[in-house]
């Protein structure tokens, strides 16, 4: 890869960078090309063939990613949450949402509950060990694995 090359992947990095941070604010195109240091026009033809879609799209997917997360894990109703991510039409955003992730909003929350991370303690203590061609359960330091071998 040539340097210039590098280097204009390096400034559009940036620039989606700063649309991460501020996914909840109108798209200024202009404002994040100039983070760029590219025109308008060249921002979004280059953003496009370096990451396989627009800036806009790219926007909206992550208000929608950021939404499904408040869906999943707070109370609020979905229309807070449609202007929370920055979406200014509930309409616009039902649509965006069900066109990305396959369902309507008020479905995704209902079929999808705050996520759990597994507790490592917990994946260790189930995962089966297996001995002997014989799987086991495992529920304490090496008591299973010891107890095969004897």
């Amino acid at each position: 890869m040539s340097r210039e090359v590098e280097e204009l992947n390096r400034r559009l990095l940036r620039a989606r960078d700063a649309m991460d941070r501020a996914y909840a604010e109108p798209l200024n195109v202009r404002a994040v090309a100039a983070v760029a240091h590219l025109s308008e026009a060249h921002f979004i033809r280059r953003f496009r063939a370096v990451f396989g879609e627009t800036p806009h799209r790219y926007l909206q997917r992550r208000r929608v990613e950021r939404s499904m997360f408040l869906l999943r894990e707070t109370n609020r109703s979905v229309t807070d949450i449609c202007f929370d991510v920055g979406f200014t039409s509930r309409g616009t955003f039902s649509r965006t949402f069900r066109e990305i992730v396959g369902e309507a909003p008020s479905r995704y929350r209902a079929g999808h509950g705050p996520m759990v991370a597994p507790n490592c303690f917990q994946l260790w203590a189930t995962r089966p060990v297996v001995a002997a061609g014989v799987a086991m359960q495992s529920s304490s330091f090496g008591d299973a694995a010891a107890a095969a071998a004897s």
